[in-house]
């Protein structure tokens, strides 16, 4: 009798780290000359920069002005708010967080959805104030505060609205089908910038003179607008990737359309697409820096006024380095998120 096939692979050989060295990197003449001209390059590089940053560099410019580049001119007595609003995000990512690991209750999964809806109502009161809080403009919701509201508010939008044209374009309704496909095709034949300027600009224009939108609400709505058709793209891949069989089983056991999609098509889609949707998300959160050409001053916009101060001028090394780093920090945890989620959900395994 045969073995069985897995029997017959050979045990994986461990390689000592000088082993490793010598198999990959030192293995003829020419990878030898190579990698050590890599390595030389790399220590000049590395050298060069910590001379710079611990002798020439002058750092005062972020220590004088972190609080400008975490919440811009938002008025000091009224900050307490922003904490107890971080407070909230935290207490609701961890909850969302362990619904996915699938490590709370069922009642409280099914009530998680309506709470964020209340949450953002909640955000919105604090920041903006109102009903019993002391007013704050948005010209004065600045820095790392405006980018990430912008960013989570256009997540949280563009999401769903992604999810519904996806569907759509695979509608066997041709209004629906056409509507969908043609949005998608325009958005995505747009430059964001151009999205960015309709919205500032071109919205007000078209709307009831009654109805007048603040700034950040126009830019918000452009970002969604923009972002929903590459989500879109991205889930439509999914869908496509669900077997046709699973639908047709679904439908010989008496399942609605509603209830395939709900519980059968979509969770598969989404969970065969996490990749390409956090990658969305990442770049929406990068992208969030044009609004700086459209006078809301964000993270990268309040760096240019804390630039035009007389006492830093010529300080763009430390004050861009210091920007990069934390746009680094957050695409490099949500990217961080979903490979854990990616685990948690043996995403690409049979």
């Amino acid at each position: 009798m045969n073995q069985p096939e897995s029997y017959n692979v050979p045990p994986a050989v461990r390689l000592s780290p000088l082993g490793w060295l010598r198999k990959n990197l030192f293995n003829n003449w020419y990878n030898s000359l190579l990698t050590i001209g890599c390595v030389w390059i790399l220590y000049q590089i590395i050298r060069n920069f910590l001379i710079w940053a611990f002798t020439n560099a002058k750092w005062a410019v972020v220590q004088a002005n972190l609080r400008l580049f975490l919440i811009g001119r938002y008025p000091v007595s009224q900050s307490w708010r922003i904490w107890i609003l971080f407070g909230i995000l935290v207490i609701m990512a961890g909850l969302s967080w362990g619904a996915i690991a699938h490590k709370l209750p069922s009642k409280l999964n099914s009530w998680l959805l309506w709470t964020w809806v209340i949450v953002f109502a909640v955000i919105w009161w604090l920041i903006g104030g109102g009903a019993g809080l002391t007013p704050v403009s948005t010209n004065l919701w600045n820095g790392l505060l405006l980018t990430i509201l912008t960013t989570v508010i256009s997540i949280s939008l563009s999401f769903p609205l992604g999810v519904l044209l996806a569907l759509g374009r695979q509608s066997t309704l041709p209004v629906v089908r056409w509507f969908s496909i043609l949005y998608i095709e325009i958005i995505r034949g747009l430059p964001l910038i151009g999205i960015l300027f309709m919205a500032q600009v071109m919205l007000p224009l078209i709307l009831p003179t009654e109805i007048r939108l603040d700034r950040v609400l126009r830019a918000i709505a452009g970002l969604v607008l923009f972002s929903a058709a590459y989500m879109a793209e991205n889930v439509r891949g999914g869908l496509q990737a669900v077997p046709r069989g699973q639908v047709e089983a679904a439908r010989s056991l008496g399942f609605n359309t509603v209830l395939i999609l709900l519980f059968i098509v979509l969770p598969q889609a989404l969970r065969a697409v996490i990749p390409a949707i956090v990658g969305q998300f990442i770049g929406l959160f990068k992208d969030t820096s044009l609004l700086s050409l459209f006078a809301l001053v964000e993270l990268t916009g309040i760096s240019r006024s804390i630039l035009a101060q007389p006492q830093f001028l010529g300080r763009y090394a430390e004050v861009y380095l210091f920007v990069g780093l934390i746009y680094w920090v957050f695409c490099y945890s949500m990217s961080l998120a979903s490979k854990r989620l990616e685990k948690q959900l043996d995403v690409g395994k049979s």
